[in-house]
Parts: structure tokens; C-alpha cells; sequence
């Protein structure tokens, strides 16, 4: 079986990921130094695949470390999920983000050329779109200035990597711009765990409807929207996980020397009110909320055009958005009281 190293690969996305690539026939690594993730993740890996998760305790920071698990693994290719991702931190520590998520890829980068492992799949966003004057999103639609410290250090991300290839380098590289993920897998033994207050919405309407939060504010509903609700694209956490496999086995075909971005999301956009009333129709629980005033920097509307991974990598979203709600509320009630 190939290798595949997954650096953060005990967070959301890359646990979900882990599962998809052993189902998909390889061997994942994970490499995490668990700020943002708990160590039973190994543990609920293992139980959801009945097989051992070789796994290092590291940072994708410390040079050394990322030189020494190259030197002890034969790694066909990585996704790169390691990076702080919340933007209000963001916004109050920007030096911390500039860090640990730029710094960090030249750092693999440096140990990919190193140790000759040429195929890489990046941990991007949507919010390089910032707010689009066109919906749907495509992959041509310009990157408007960045919102956030959070948003610059993907559109940095991003360009590195282009320069990279630009330059002549021998490798092949695809980054993913995520909209939003949500969901768990359905055992309920993997999902989003948020340290804290959570910054996403659907983690927000799970831990109100289970009474760790008193209630959700939504913030704002005067925007140009069906009910004057932000809108968002909500894509199943094991759909993106299909599509960094899909991405991967992309990469093994193409020559050296190559580079290009793709959109995931549903191709659909649900406001925060449709979110919360898929919500209840699944869980059966009555969400308390209140509309709260508009907060500063939200993008009103944004939804992907999926034409592109579609056509190139024979990428479709399965999931649909109740779903998505269900296994979220699973995972929450799993949780119980801890999930706070």
C-alpha cells in the first residue's frame, strides 16, 4: 500500500480523511501535534477501521522532527490539513497564523524535495474569494483581498506553491479550496471537535440544542438572501475527504511539474435559517436562537461551481444537507457534556 503522510491528520477533515484512504487502499501516517485535536482520535480510527494507525506526536514547525518521519517512511505523497483556522484569532494574533501556516509548508516543502516525494494536496479555502461579485464561485473568479490574517496566509499558501512550480520544480501539487465543511462520520466516533467556543455554526448548533450553549445568535437577517440570512455551501466532512483521495490519485497521473486549484463544495447554497431548520427536522429538538445584529467581515453569499473537480476528477458530493445534520447531532449526543 502506498503511504500517504497527513500532516494535522487528527483534526475534522484529516481523521475523515484518514478513513476515505484506507478504504481507498493506502496507508495513512498521521503526523499532529494536538493543539487543536485530542489524542483518542487515533483511538476512534482504529476502532471504525479494525486496524492499527501508525501516527507521530510532532510539529510541523520543528524541522528535525518533520526530516525524521521522512527518513523512517517511504511516502508516496501528502496532504498538508496542519494550520491554525480560526479568524477571529486570526484577526487578534496574526503573527501565530503567518507562522504556523506559511512557515510550516516551506518547512515540508524543504523535507518533500529532500527526500524526493513529489505529489502534495493542500488544505485550502474559499475565503480566498472573499466576497465574490459573481455566484457561483468557479476556480477563475479573482481572489479578492483577504478578510482576515487567516485568509491571506491560504492566498500565500497558494502562491508559494505556484512560484514553486513555476521555478521548474519536479513536483505535483493540487490545492483544495474548501467552502464549509460540516457533519461526522456515521459511527459517531469521529467529528468536529471544537476546543472552547466553537467558531463554526453547525458545531454551535449541536452544542445549544444539547444545552452546553443557552443559545445560538444568528447574526443578522436584513442581507439580500432568501431570508435575509448569510448563505453558505455545507459539504459533507466524508464528501472532502473523497476529494483529497480523488486528488491524490490525480496527481500519480499527471507529469512533473505541475499545479492547479479545484473548488469543493455541494454547488448549493443554504442559508443559516435553512441550516438550523434541517437541523431540527432530523434531530426532532426545537434550536434555541435569536437574530442577533450583523457581524463584521461575514461574506453575505458564497456557493462553489463544482464543474471542474467534476470533470477532471470524477468528484461528486453524496451527502446531502440533513445528512450532514444528522450525523453532526449523532456525534454531538456521543459527545454528550464532554463535547464542550
Amino acid at each position: 500500500m502506498k503511504k500517504i503522510l497527513i500532516t494535522g491528520g487528527a483534526g475534522f477533515i484529516g481523521s475523515h480523511t484518514a478513513v476515505s484512504l484506507v478504504q481507498s487502499g493506502f496507508e495513512p501516517v498521521i503526523l499532529d501535534n494536538f493543539s487543536n485535536s485530542d489524542h483518542s482520535v487515533i483511538g476512534s480510527l482504529e476502532r471504525i477501521l479494525e486496524t492499527k494507525i501508525k501516527w507521530y506526536e510532532a510539529d510541523c514547525l520543528d524541522g528535525d522532527s518533520v526530516r525524521e518521519i521522512f527518513s523512517e517512511n517511504e511516502f508516496a505523497g501528502v496532504i498538508h490539513f496542519a494550520a491554525s483556522k480560526a479568524v477571529g484569532e486570526s484577526v487578534a494574533n496574526p503573527l501565530k497564523y503567518y507562522r504556523n501556516n506559511v512557515e510550516s509548508l516551506l518547512i515540508l516543502i524543504d523535507a518533500m524535495a529532500e527526500y524526493g516525494v513529489k505529489d502534495l494536496v493542500l488544505s485550502s479555502s474559499c475565503t480566498v474569494y472573499g466576497q465574490p461579485e459573481i455566484l457561483p464561485v468557479s476556480e477563475s473568479t479573482p481572489r479578492q483581498e483577504a478578510e482576515s490574517p487567516y485568509g491571506n496566509t491560504k492566498k500565500i499558501c497558494e502562491d508559494i506553491l505556484r512560484d514553486y512550480i513555476k521555478s521548474g520544480a519536479k513536483s505535483r501539487i493540487v490545492a483544495l479550496r474548501y467552502f464549509n465543511p460540516i457533519g461526522a462520520h456515521p459511527s459517531s466516533e469521529i467529528g468536529e471537535l471544537p476546543k472552547g467556543v466553537p467558531a463554526n455554526l453547525v458545531p454551535f448548533i449541536t452544542q445549544t440544542a444539547a444545552g452546553i450553549r443557552r443559545e445560538l445568535t444568528v447574526f443578522g437577517n436584513d442581507y439580500d438572501t432568501p431570508d435575509g440570512t448569510c448563505v453558505r455551501d455545507y459539504i459533507h466532512v466524508l464528501d472532502l475527504a473523497d476529494a483529497h483521495v480523488k486528488s491524490i490519485q490525480y496527481l500519480f497521473k499527471q507529469e512533473e511539474n505541475f499545479y492547479d486549484v479545484f473548488n469543493v463544495g455541494t454547488g448549493n447554497g443554504n442559508t443559516v435559517l435553512e441550516v438550523i431548520k434541517a437541523f431540527e427536522k432530523v434531530s426532532g429538538k426545537h434550536l434555541n436562537y435569536r437574530i442577533g445584529p450583523r457581524r463584521e467581515g461575514d461574506v453575505v453569499k458564497t456557493w462553489a461551481n463544482t464543474d471542474k473537480i467534476k470533470n477532471l476528477l470524477g468528484w461528486t458530493p453524496k451527502y446531502s444537507l440533513e445528512d450532514s445534520m444528522r450525523d453532526a447531532w449523532n456525534w454531538q449526543v456521543k459527545l454528550g457534556s464532554a463535547g464542550k
